[in-house]
């Protein structure tokens, strides 16, 4: 095997990780922020919010990440073409990111919902007595101490997200892997670098992983 080729071409490959990186941190922050709406609403007494929400979680999560991305590169600009009349052009990349972001939002909302319930049913009580009402209470006492247990869990997530964008490929994006695929096939050398993206993927998730055991250990403490 001949490694030899990777190195004139690390600048595509930058290009691709940077691709990769910033479909995962959008991925992550609307996934987070659309998931902790989703874990208020199944928390919430109302039985209509819980319910759309539970809906909206069990669909997602039974569904494969694939099938999504797919699914919004191609149905979405029929969808909005039917409401406006016009053709919407969406864009690989735009709707890759929703896609993320709607289908990490149902674990994420798991996540979310696991770190409030954590929290002592005590605390709200304590709020409720100084005279918040319950927007405060959330937003104050109970998401704050939330976020702080559930932290190696949402960077978990983040890194099983990281792995996953590569399924980007589907609609045309050159993102790391699909750029060292097309890298590799220009000059002939498909197995060194499809070996090299591998060990790439494989360096940033461990680090990643281990840095997570290590946080999740001192949060414990």
């Amino acid at each position: 095997m001949d490694f030899s080729g990777i190195i004139p071409a690390l600048p595509g490959l930058w290009n691709g990780m940077l691709m990769t990186l910033q479909l995962m941190v959008m991925g992550v922050v609307g996934g987070i922020a659309l998931g902790t709406i989703l874990a208020l609403m199944r928390l919430s007494s109302s039985k209509l919010l819980a319910n759309i929400a539970g809906a909206y979680v069990n669909y997602f999560r039974s569904i494969p990440l694939l099938l999504v991305i797919t699914w919004f590169y191609l149905a979405v600009p029929f969808v909005l073409r039917w409401i406006t009349g016009e053709d919407t052009p969406v864009g690989a990349f735009t709707s890759c990111v929703v896609a993320f972001m709607m289908f990490e939002a149902a674990y994420f909302c798991e996540i979310v919902r696991a770190g409030v319930q954590s929290i002592s049913k005590g605390q709200m009580g304590a709020a409720q007595a100084l005279g918040m009402n319950y927007s405060q209470t959330m937003r104050l006492i109970i998401l704050p101490q939330a976020f702080r247990k559930m932290t190696p869990l949402l960077l978990q997530q983040s890194i099983i997200l990281f792995q996953d964008t590569s399924l980007v490929y589907t609609v045309g994006l050159v993102d790391f892997l699909n750029s060292a695929r097309a890298n590799g096939d220009i000059i002939g050398r498909s197995n060194e670098f499809l070996v090299f993206a591998g060990i790439v993927y494989f360096v940033i998730s461990f680090s990643a992983s281990f840095l997570v055991k290590r946080l999740q250990k001192r949060i414990t403490v």
